[in-house]
Protein backbone atom coordinates (compact mmCIF):
# COMPACT_ATOMS: atom_id res chain seq x y z
CA UNK A 1 0.00 0.00 0.00
CA UNK A 2 1.82 3.10 -1.02
CA UNK A 3 2.25 5.87 2.08
CA UNK A 4 -0.50 8.34 2.45
CA UNK A 5 0.97 11.89 3.71
CA UNK A 6 -2.19 13.30 4.40
CA UNK A 7 -5.90 12.64 5.20
CA UNK A 8 -7.81 11.90 2.04
CA UNK A 9 -10.02 14.69 0.16
CA UNK A 10 -13.83 13.78 1.10
CA UNK A 11 -15.08 16.64 -0.65
CA UNK A 12 -16.61 14.10 -3.68
CA UNK A 13 -18.31 12.49 -0.92
CA UNK A 14 -19.25 15.87 1.36
CA UNK A 15 -20.72 17.30 -1.87
CA UNK A 16 -22.88 14.48 -3.05
CA UNK A 17 -25.21 14.83 0.61
CA UNK A 18 -24.74 18.73 0.46
CA UNK A 19 -28.17 18.67 -0.18
CA UNK A 20 -29.62 16.13 2.53
CA UNK A 21 -32.12 18.11 5.11
CA UNK A 22 -31.11 17.77 8.24
CA UNK A 23 -34.52 16.93 10.03
CA UNK A 24 -32.97 18.43 13.29
CA UNK A 25 -32.65 21.75 14.35
CA UNK A 26 -30.01 23.46 16.57
CA UNK A 27 -27.93 20.21 17.16
CA UNK A 28 -24.64 19.99 17.82
CA UNK A 29 -23.78 17.22 15.36
CA UNK A 30 -22.90 18.80 11.90
CA UNK A 31 -24.84 16.13 9.91
CA UNK A 32 -22.16 15.90 6.85
CA UNK A 33 -19.57 15.12 10.23
CA UNK A 34 -22.64 11.95 10.93
CA UNK A 35 -22.36 10.78 7.20
CA UNK A 36 -18.50 10.62 6.89
CA UNK A 37 -18.72 8.88 10.38
CA UNK A 38 -21.36 6.51 9.22
CA UNK A 39 -19.51 5.46 5.46
CA UNK A 40 -15.93 5.24 7.13
CA UNK A 41 -17.62 3.01 9.94
CA UNK A 42 -19.58 0.64 7.82
CA UNK A 43 -16.55 0.48 5.46
CA UNK A 44 -14.29 -0.38 8.59
CA UNK A 45 -16.75 -3.28 9.67
CA UNK A 46 -19.31 -2.08 11.67
CA UNK A 47 -22.86 -2.98 10.99
CA UNK A 48 -24.75 -1.67 14.14
CA UNK A 49 -24.74 2.05 15.26
CA UNK A 50 -23.25 0.84 18.28
CA UNK A 51 -20.03 -0.18 16.82
CA UNK A 52 -20.49 2.86 14.75
CA UNK A 53 -20.06 5.01 17.60
CA UNK A 54 -16.96 2.90 19.14
CA UNK A 55 -15.37 3.36 15.58
CA UNK A 56 -15.81 6.94 16.17
CA UNK A 57 -14.32 7.22 19.60
CA UNK A 58 -11.18 5.16 18.47
CA UNK A 59 -10.54 6.85 15.57
CA UNK A 60 -11.59 10.16 16.78
CA UNK A 61 -8.33 12.37 15.76
CA UNK A 62 -8.25 10.45 12.62
CA UNK A 63 -12.21 11.74 11.68
CA UNK A 64 -10.65 15.17 12.26
CA UNK A 65 -8.16 15.06 9.50
CA UNK A 66 -11.41 14.64 7.19
CA UNK A 67 -13.53 17.12 9.28
CA UNK A 68 -13.53 19.27 12.71
CA UNK A 69 -15.86 17.11 15.03
CA UNK A 70 -15.31 19.71 17.54
CA UNK A 71 -18.10 18.18 19.56
CA UNK A 72 -16.54 14.75 19.54
CA UNK A 73 -18.50 11.40 18.37
CA UNK A 74 -22.90 11.51 18.93
CA UNK A 75 -23.79 8.57 20.66
CA UNK A 76 -25.15 5.45 19.16
CA UNK A 77 -29.04 6.63 20.20
CA UNK A 78 -28.13 9.95 18.37
CA UNK A 79 -26.99 8.09 15.38
CA UNK A 80 -29.59 6.03 15.29
CA UNK A 81 -32.40 8.37 16.08
CA UNK A 82 -30.65 10.77 13.06
CA UNK A 83 -30.34 7.89 9.97
CA UNK A 84 -34.29 7.00 11.21
CA UNK A 85 -35.34 10.99 10.61
CA UNK A 86 -33.71 11.46 7.46
CA UNK A 87 -35.89 11.18 4.51
CA UNK A 88 -35.19 8.55 2.56
CA UNK A 89 -35.85 10.03 -1.43
CA UNK A 90 -33.43 12.65 -0.19
CA UNK A 91 -30.55 10.27 1.34
CA UNK A 92 -31.55 7.95 -2.22
CA UNK A 93 -30.90 11.15 -4.54
CA UNK A 94 -27.82 12.04 -2.53
CA UNK A 95 -26.40 8.70 -3.36
CA UNK A 96 -26.96 8.51 -6.99
CA UNK A 97 -25.11 11.83 -7.45
CA UNK A 98 -21.91 9.98 -6.03
CA UNK A 99 -22.40 6.94 -8.19
CA UNK A 100 -22.85 9.40 -11.39
CA UNK A 101 -19.65 10.44 -10.47
CA UNK A 102 -18.14 7.56 -10.12
CA UNK A 103 -19.41 5.27 -12.44
CA UNK A 104 -17.95 4.92 -15.64
CA UNK A 105 -20.80 4.25 -18.13
CA UNK A 106 -20.41 1.81 -21.20
CA UNK A 107 -22.57 0.50 -24.34
CA UNK A 108 -23.99 -2.98 -24.10
CA UNK A 109 -23.72 -3.15 -19.80
CA UNK A 110 -25.57 -4.97 -18.01
CA UNK A 111 -27.88 -3.56 -15.55
CA UNK A 112 -30.01 -6.31 -13.46
CA UNK A 113 -32.76 -5.28 -11.38
CA UNK A 114 -34.26 -7.59 -8.61
CA UNK A 115 -35.95 -7.46 -5.14
CA UNK A 116 -34.50 -7.89 -1.30
CA UNK A 117 -36.13 -8.30 1.15
CA UNK A 118 -34.21 -7.49 4.57
CA UNK A 119 -35.23 -9.94 6.97
CA UNK A 120 -34.06 -8.70 10.02
CA UNK A 121 -35.95 -5.22 9.80
CA UNK A 122 -38.95 -7.65 10.62
CA UNK A 123 -41.00 -5.88 13.77
CA UNK A 124 -42.33 -9.15 15.60
CA UNK A 125 -43.96 -6.63 18.54
CA UNK A 126 -44.95 -4.32 16.29
CA UNK A 127 -46.01 -6.17 13.68
CA UNK A 128 -44.09 -4.04 11.37
CA UNK A 129 -43.07 -6.31 7.53
CA UNK A 130 -39.57 -6.50 6.65
CA UNK A 131 -38.02 -3.79 4.65
CA UNK A 132 -38.07 -5.17 0.49
CA UNK A 133 -35.93 -3.01 -1.77
CA UNK A 134 -36.30 -3.04 -5.25
CA UNK A 135 -32.28 -2.97 -6.85
CA UNK A 136 -30.67 -2.03 -9.91
CA UNK A 137 -26.56 -3.38 -9.93
CA UNK A 138 -24.12 -2.67 -12.45
CA UNK A 139 -23.05 -6.11 -13.63
CA UNK A 140 -19.46 -5.48 -14.70
CA UNK A 141 -18.50 -2.47 -12.49
CA UNK A 142 -19.98 -3.90 -9.39
CA UNK A 143 -21.81 -1.03 -8.47
CA UNK A 144 -25.43 -0.45 -6.98
CA UNK A 145 -27.13 2.32 -8.97
CA UNK A 146 -29.73 2.97 -6.91
CA UNK A 147 -33.07 1.31 -5.06
CA UNK A 148 -36.64 1.77 -4.30
CA UNK A 149 -38.76 0.53 -1.74
CA UNK A 150 -41.15 -1.63 -2.37
CA UNK A 151 -44.41 -2.43 0.02
CA UNK A 152 -43.80 -5.93 1.43
CA UNK A 153 -42.18 -7.20 -1.77
CA UNK A 154 -46.13 -7.17 -3.43
CA UNK A 155 -45.37 -4.02 -5.65
CA UNK A 156 -42.10 -4.37 -7.37
CA UNK A 157 -44.24 -3.92 -10.82
CA UNK A 158 -44.69 -0.02 -9.76
CA UNK A 159 -41.53 -0.11 -7.98
CA UNK A 160 -39.25 -1.31 -10.84
CA UNK A 161 -40.72 1.71 -13.26
CA UNK A 162 -39.75 4.28 -10.49
CA UNK A 163 -36.69 3.16 -9.82
CA UNK A 164 -35.47 3.06 -13.77
CA UNK A 165 -37.07 6.60 -14.21
CA UNK A 166 -34.54 7.83 -12.01
CA UNK A 167 -31.25 6.13 -13.34
CA UNK A 168 -28.36 7.00 -16.16
CA UNK A 169 -29.29 3.94 -18.66
CA UNK A 170 -28.81 4.62 -22.16
CA UNK A 171 -27.34 2.53 -23.79
CA UNK A 172 -27.85 0.02 -21.33
CA UNK A 173 -29.04 -3.63 -21.39
CA UNK A 174 -31.90 -3.97 -18.59
CA UNK A 175 -32.08 -7.75 -17.07
CA UNK A 176 -35.25 -8.46 -14.72
CA UNK A 177 -36.45 -11.56 -13.49
CA UNK A 178 -39.61 -13.38 -14.05
CA UNK A 179 -41.62 -11.01 -11.93
CA UNK A 180 -40.99 -8.26 -13.96
CA UNK A 181 -41.84 -9.81 -17.64
CA UNK A 182 -44.54 -6.71 -17.56
CA UNK A 183 -45.60 -4.26 -20.68
CA UNK A 184 -45.00 -1.77 -18.53
CA UNK A 185 -41.62 -2.48 -17.20
CA UNK A 186 -40.77 -3.18 -21.10
CA UNK A 187 -41.80 0.15 -21.63
CA UNK A 188 -39.65 2.17 -19.05
CA UNK A 189 -36.42 0.11 -20.04
CA UNK A 190 -37.22 1.81 -23.71
CA UNK A 191 -38.04 4.64 -22.36
CA UNK A 192 -34.74 5.09 -20.47
CA UNK A 193 -32.69 4.40 -23.94
CA UNK A 194 -31.63 0.90 -22.64
CA UNK A 195 -32.53 -2.26 -24.29
CA UNK A 196 -34.51 -5.26 -22.28
CA UNK A 197 -33.98 -9.04 -21.56
CA UNK A 198 -36.82 -10.12 -19.57
CA UNK A 199 -38.03 -13.71 -18.75
CA UNK A 200 -40.97 -14.85 -19.16
CA UNK A 201 -42.76 -16.24 -16.29
CA UNK A 202 -44.63 -19.79 -16.14
CA UNK A 203 -47.97 -18.18 -14.90
CA UNK A 204 -48.17 -15.82 -18.67
CA UNK A 205 -49.67 -18.63 -19.93
CA UNK A 206 -50.87 -16.96 -23.52
CA UNK A 207 -47.48 -15.37 -24.27
CA UNK A 208 -45.12 -18.27 -22.81
CA UNK A 209 -47.25 -21.12 -25.16
CA UNK A 210 -46.45 -18.75 -28.61
CA UNK A 211 -43.20 -18.78 -27.26
CA UNK A 212 -42.87 -22.45 -26.72
CA UNK A 213 -44.68 -23.23 -30.06
CA UNK A 214 -42.31 -21.29 -31.57
CA UNK A 215 -39.09 -23.57 -30.59
CA UNK A 216 -40.95 -26.66 -30.11
CA UNK A 217 -41.43 -26.50 -33.92
CA UNK A 218 -37.69 -25.50 -34.59
CA UNK A 219 -36.56 -28.39 -32.20
CA UNK A 220 -38.48 -30.68 -33.81
CA UNK A 221 -36.75 -30.00 -36.99
CA UNK A 222 -33.59 -30.97 -35.35
CA UNK A 223 -32.70 -26.95 -35.23
CA UNK A 224 -28.89 -26.57 -33.41
CA UNK A 225 -28.79 -24.72 -30.31
CA UNK A 226 -27.53 -21.04 -31.94
CA UNK A 227 -24.52 -20.77 -28.97
CA UNK A 228 -23.30 -23.30 -26.55
CA UNK A 229 -20.94 -22.63 -23.00
CA UNK A 230 -20.04 -25.32 -21.06
CA UNK A 231 -18.22 -24.92 -17.61
CA UNK A 232 -17.55 -26.70 -14.83
CA UNK A 233 -15.26 -28.34 -11.89
CA UNK A 234 -15.26 -30.21 -8.57
CA UNK A 235 -17.70 -33.21 -10.09
CA UNK A 236 -19.95 -30.57 -11.42
CA UNK A 237 -20.24 -30.06 -15.27
CA UNK A 238 -23.09 -27.49 -16.61
CA UNK A 239 -23.78 -27.16 -20.15
CA UNK A 240 -25.73 -23.75 -21.29
CA UNK A 241 -27.80 -24.12 -24.65
CA UNK A 242 -29.55 -20.81 -26.24
CA UNK A 243 -31.57 -20.97 -29.46
CA UNK A 244 -33.01 -17.50 -30.37
CA UNK A 245 -35.57 -16.44 -33.62
CA UNK A 246 -36.21 -13.32 -34.84
CA UNK A 247 -39.33 -12.17 -34.14
CA UNK A 248 -39.75 -8.14 -34.95
CA UNK A 249 -42.26 -7.61 -37.59
CA UNK A 250 -43.45 -10.99 -38.21
CA UNK A 251 -46.39 -11.18 -36.09
CA UNK A 252 -44.96 -13.99 -33.81
CA UNK A 253 -45.10 -11.96 -30.79
CA UNK A 254 -48.09 -9.01 -30.59
CA UNK A 255 -45.79 -6.14 -30.92
CA UNK A 256 -48.79 -3.79 -30.19
CA UNK A 257 -47.69 -5.10 -26.20
CA UNK A 258 -44.16 -5.18 -26.06
CA UNK A 259 -42.24 -2.34 -27.68
CA UNK A 260 -39.68 -2.72 -30.16
CA UNK A 261 -39.55 -6.39 -29.38
CA UNK A 262 -36.71 -7.85 -31.37
CA UNK A 263 -36.27 -11.52 -30.28
CA UNK A 264 -37.39 -14.45 -27.91
CA UNK A 265 -34.92 -17.64 -26.67
CA UNK A 266 -35.09 -20.69 -24.94
CA UNK A 267 -32.32 -21.21 -22.95
CA UNK A 268 -31.60 -24.69 -21.68
CA UNK A 269 -29.17 -25.58 -18.23
CA UNK A 270 -28.45 -28.88 -18.37
CA UNK A 271 -26.54 -29.70 -14.80
CA UNK A 272 -24.58 -32.96 -14.03
CA UNK A 273 -23.26 -33.19 -10.51
CA UNK A 274 -21.02 -36.52 -10.21
CA UNK A 275 -21.19 -38.76 -7.07
CA UNK A 276 -18.22 -38.90 -5.33
CA UNK A 277 -16.90 -42.54 -4.67
CA UNK A 278 -13.86 -42.92 -1.84
CA UNK A 279 -11.93 -45.76 -3.83
CA UNK A 280 -12.39 -44.98 -7.56
CA UNK A 281 -13.16 -40.92 -8.24
CA UNK A 282 -16.71 -39.85 -9.26
CA UNK A 283 -19.21 -42.71 -10.51
CA UNK A 284 -22.61 -41.99 -12.03
CA UNK A 285 -24.31 -38.72 -10.92
CA UNK A 286 -27.73 -36.98 -11.59
CA UNK A 287 -28.43 -34.40 -14.41
CA UNK A 288 -30.96 -32.06 -14.36
CA UNK A 289 -32.60 -29.72 -17.03
CA UNK A 290 -34.05 -26.18 -16.75
CA UNK A 291 -35.83 -24.53 -19.67
CA UNK A 292 -36.26 -20.71 -19.28
CA UNK A 293 -37.92 -18.32 -22.38
CA UNK A 294 -36.78 -15.01 -22.58
CA UNK A 295 -38.41 -11.94 -24.63
CA UNK A 296 -36.27 -9.02 -26.06
CA UNK A 297 -35.94 -5.75 -27.63
CA UNK A 298 -31.95 -6.90 -28.94
CA UNK A 299 -31.36 -8.73 -31.84
CA UNK A 300 -31.61 -12.57 -32.12
CA UNK A 301 -28.13 -12.91 -30.88
CA UNK A 302 -27.96 -15.92 -28.74
CA UNK A 303 -24.72 -15.45 -27.45
CA UNK A 304 -25.73 -12.15 -26.37
CA UNK A 305 -28.44 -12.88 -24.70
CA UNK A 306 -27.19 -15.69 -22.77
CA UNK A 307 -24.49 -13.40 -21.60
CA UNK A 308 -26.98 -11.40 -20.36
CA UNK A 309 -29.51 -13.50 -18.18
CA UNK A 310 -25.76 -14.87 -17.10
CA UNK A 311 -25.18 -11.43 -15.54
CA UNK A 312 -28.45 -11.14 -14.19
CA UNK A 313 -27.36 -13.57 -11.66
CA UNK A 314 -24.40 -11.27 -10.42
CA UNK A 315 -27.02 -8.99 -8.22
CA UNK A 316 -27.80 -11.88 -6.68
CA UNK A 317 -24.32 -13.56 -6.25
CA UNK A 318 -22.05 -10.32 -5.87
CA UNK A 319 -24.38 -8.04 -4.71
CA UNK A 320 -27.39 -9.87 -2.10
CA UNK A 321 -25.15 -12.51 -1.02
CA UNK A 322 -22.13 -10.05 -0.09
CA UNK A 323 -24.57 -8.23 1.43
CA UNK A 324 -25.76 -10.68 3.86
CA UNK A 325 -22.36 -12.53 4.57
CA UNK A 326 -20.13 -9.73 4.89
CA UNK A 327 -21.96 -7.01 6.03
CA UNK A 328 -25.16 -8.76 7.96
CA UNK A 329 -27.53 -7.33 6.15
CA UNK A 330 -30.22 -10.38 7.02
CA UNK A 331 -29.29 -10.00 10.61
CA UNK A 332 -29.45 -6.62 11.55
CA UNK A 333 -32.25 -5.39 13.57
CA UNK A 334 -32.01 -1.49 13.01
CA UNK A 335 -35.17 -0.74 12.66
CA UNK A 336 -35.23 3.10 13.77
CA UNK A 337 -38.12 4.71 10.82
CA UNK A 338 -35.99 4.88 7.99
CA UNK A 339 -32.88 4.20 9.51
CA UNK A 340 -33.18 0.48 8.17
CA UNK A 341 -33.43 1.65 4.35
CA UNK A 342 -30.59 4.69 5.11
CA UNK A 343 -28.27 2.18 6.96
CA UNK A 344 -28.91 -0.12 3.62
CA UNK A 345 -28.01 2.59 1.02
CA UNK A 346 -24.72 3.28 3.16
CA UNK A 347 -24.06 -0.74 3.10
CA UNK A 348 -24.39 -0.58 -0.53
CA UNK A 349 -21.98 2.64 -0.88
CA UNK A 350 -19.48 0.67 0.82
CA UNK A 351 -19.56 -2.77 -0.93
CA UNK A 352 -19.27 -0.70 -4.29
CA UNK A 353 -16.19 1.34 -2.78
CA UNK A 354 -14.77 -2.07 -1.86
CA UNK A 355 -16.06 -4.15 -4.53
CA UNK A 356 -13.84 -1.30 -7.39
CA UNK A 357 -10.52 -1.96 -5.00
CA UNK A 358 -7.91 -4.39 -6.07
CA UNK A 359 -4.98 -3.18 -4.40
CA UNK A 360 -5.15 -5.98 -1.86
CA UNK A 361 -6.38 -9.56 -2.34
CA UNK A 362 -9.13 -10.97 -0.60
CA UNK A 363 -13.19 -10.84 -0.15
CA UNK A 364 -15.40 -8.21 1.07
CA UNK A 365 -14.58 -9.58 4.89
CA UNK A 366 -10.87 -9.59 4.62
CA UNK A 367 -10.91 -5.89 2.91
CA UNK A 368 -13.95 -4.68 5.70
CA UNK A 369 -11.37 -6.01 8.34
CA UNK A 370 -7.89 -4.35 6.80
CA UNK A 371 -9.77 -0.97 6.47
CA UNK A 372 -11.07 -1.33 10.15
CA UNK A 373 -7.51 -2.24 11.40
CA UNK A 374 -5.15 0.05 8.48
CA UNK A 375 -6.05 3.88 8.03
CA UNK A 376 -3.61 3.97 5.41
CA UNK A 377 -6.10 1.66 3.28
CA UNK A 378 -9.25 3.11 4.69
CA UNK A 379 -7.75 6.44 3.29
CA UNK A 380 -7.04 4.42 0.00
CA UNK A 381 -10.33 3.98 -0.58
CA UNK A 382 -11.97 6.97 0.80
CA UNK A 383 -9.56 8.29 -2.40
CA UNK A 384 -12.09 6.65 -5.11
CA UNK A 385 -14.93 9.09 -3.63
Amino acid sequence: MPASSSAPDTTSLVESFEKLEDPRHGEIYPLEEIVVLVVCAVISGADTFVAIEQFGESRLEWLRGLLPFEDGIPSHDTLSGVFGRIAPEQFEECFRTWIRSARRQTDGEVVAVDGKTLCGSWDQATGEAPLHLVEAWATEQGLTLGQRRSEDGSNEIEAIPELLEALVLEGCIVTVDAMGCQTSIAEAIQEAGAAYVLRVKDNQEGLRADIERLFDRRRDRGFEADYTDVDGGHGRVETRRCWAIEVGGRGLIDSSRWPEVSSVALIETERFEAEPNAENGPVGGETTTERRYVISSLPPDAEQLLEATRQHWRIENQLHWSLDVAFGEDDSQVRSGDGTGNLGRVRRLALSLLKQDDSIDGGMETKRLRAGWDTEYLEHLLGQL
